[in-house]
């Protein structure tokens, strides 16, 4: 179906109550979790993710979507109110947020935010309608190895686009790829890896993995950081106008925000963050005030904010037209379809066109829940932020407790839960990244899936992984993007070693 009638089928899809409930929760709760220092939108529905599997699959991908964008806007109050970003995509926001808000200005500038995100959203959901259809067409003409190509070229990329070095990528995602190996094995049913031990016949479950790995290590962190919290200041809701010259400068950051988030939701990578970033150092470079950002300018925060939002909408395209998470996210939206029997792909559209445009036509709504519910709640949001830590974080251990728990009754759950989220916490301590483990254990099995397809076909042929234009084209790709970054890393190393010696 052609993008317009896609949309209208969407929106037919969210107009019930079970799925308004779940965009309105999401929004909600991702705005919640937002707000909260260092929790973010990727702890959030790791968190969440078990509450999700209550819900049919329409519904529970609705509403981790709604708490991805959520969170974008909710972590920019604490950037704002505290210099605290709640997520990674908030930190450039603390330059100039806090710097207005000890002017007086934190409720316009969090007006400001709000309509920023709400347009950055809603026109990068106008992108995915377009964007998405073309490249589910391309999609169908991959066959085995091109799928092989795709997935585990991928899969580097996205090791090293995260940020670190060379082995900060590859070495999480390395153990990522080895712990989806745990298990009984699909084509002879023979058990991998477990040790004498049948509770791993089953493999190791992603629920538990991604809130360990993310929730877990997060409330450690916390931790280690209650003391030297700040408290808000109080935002009244008349103080919320923002002023006439703050609108006018704004619209233009706007629009430079939207575009840039957009482009990078579409790219492996923490997009969000990313966006924001370049959303800045674009400000910086074009903005008629741009002597102003740094010190408390509007476009330092208005840019930015924008940027992160349409990036956190875009990045769905790749997610739902090629099977393809590019960031910890849409991970967990993957692998959340994996445990509901949906496979993301090309064929996703024409198979389950109520999740395809359904989830598109969420964040249309969502969009404008985030915009009627946050501008009245900020006091609310506030208020939160003045939650006892240790009653605060106990909750959230509880819940992910039980969450992984719940979902196979099984106290194996609980302790790969603890064990990784300890895994996660000296990864963090060591600048390893995240999100290749959570990408190594979601597309490990696809990758091993399409390599032995490919074989099959071609009777053990090697070169089948070459023969076609398309994934001779991705190895390509792959070739131009890691070779250069493994060279500076090495010349890094040789230097540093040189200079040690000397």
């Amino acid at each position: 179906m052609d993008p317009l009638t896609g949309l209208l089928h969407g929106l037919g899809v969210v107009f019930t109550f079970q799925n308004l409930l779940a965009a309105f929760f999401g929004a909600l709760a991702g705005t919640a979790l937002g707000v909260l220092p260092g929790l973010g939108p990727v702890a959030g529905v790791a968190i969440l993710l078990p509450i999700t599997f209550t819900f049919p699959p329409t519904a529970g991908l609705i509403m981790m979507a709604g708490i991805y964008y959520g969170a974008q806007y909710g972590g920019s109050t604490t950037a704002i109110l505290v210099n605290m970003p709640g997520e990674s995509s908030s930190v450039v926001t603390c330059i100039d947020g806090y710097k207005l808000t000890k002017r007086g200005r934190a409720g316009g500038v969090l007006s400001i935010v709000a309509i920023g995100s709400f347009i950055g959203g809603t026109v990068s959901v106008i992108g995915v309608m377009l964007f998405s259809p073309a490249l589910a067409q391309l999609g169908i003409l991959f066959g085995p190895a091109e799928f092989f190509a795709l997935t585990a070229g991928g899969l580097l990329l996205l090791s090293r686009i995260s940020g670190g070095s060379f082995a900060a990528g590859i070495l999480p995602m390395a153990l990522g790829m080895v712990l989806s190996t745990v298990g009984e094995e699909a084509v002879t049913a023979m058990n991998r890896f477990t040790f004498g031990f049948n509770d791993l016949s089953q493999g190791i479950d992603l629920v538990p993995l991604v809130v360990g790995l993310y929730g877990v290590t997060e409330i450690m962190f916390l931790v280690e950081r209650i003391k030297s919290q700040p408290l808000p200041v109080p935002v009244r809701l008349r103080d919320m106008l923002p002023t006439r010259e703050e609108l006018r400068r704004s619209w233009a950051p706007f629009g430079r925000g939207t575009v840039v988030g957009f482009i990078f939701g579409l790219l492996p990578g923490p997009s969000a963050t990313l966006s924001s970033f370049a959303s800045y150092r674009l400000e910086k470079g074009v903005s008629k005030h741009r002597d102003e950002i740094g010190e408390g300018a509007i476009e330092g925060v208005a840019g930015p904010e924008t940027a992160n939002n349409a990036a956190a909408t875009s990045s769905m395209v790749p997610l739902l037209s090629l099977g393809m998470p590019f960031g910890a996210i849409t991970a967990l939206m993957m692998a959340a379809m994996m445990v509901y029997g949906v496979q993301p792909g090309p064929l996703l559209m024409t198979d389950h066109p109520e999740i395809f445009w359904g989830v598109i036509a969420s964040m249309l709504i969502g969009n404008v829940m985030l915009l009627a519910l946050n501008i009245p709640m900020i006091s609310v949001w506030v208020s939160l932020l003045r939650i006892p830590s240790h009653i605060l974080l106990t909750m959230i251990l509880l819940v992910a407790v039980i969450g992984s728990y719940s979902v196979r009754n099984s106290m194996l759950d609980v302790y790969v839960l603890l064990f990784i989220g300890l895994i996660g916490y000296v990864f963090r301590k060591l600048d390893f990244q995240l999100a290749p483990l959570v990408v190594g254990v979601v597309l490990g099995p696809l990758i091993e899936k399409h390599m032995r397809e490919a074989l099959f076909m071609s009777r053990g042929d090697l070169l089948v992984y070459i023969s076609s234009p398309i994934a001779a084209g991705i190895w390509i790709l792959v070739f131009l993007v890691m070779v250069p970054q493994i060279k500076d890393s090495l010349l890094r190393k040789l230097f540093i070693g040189r200079k040690g010696i000397e």
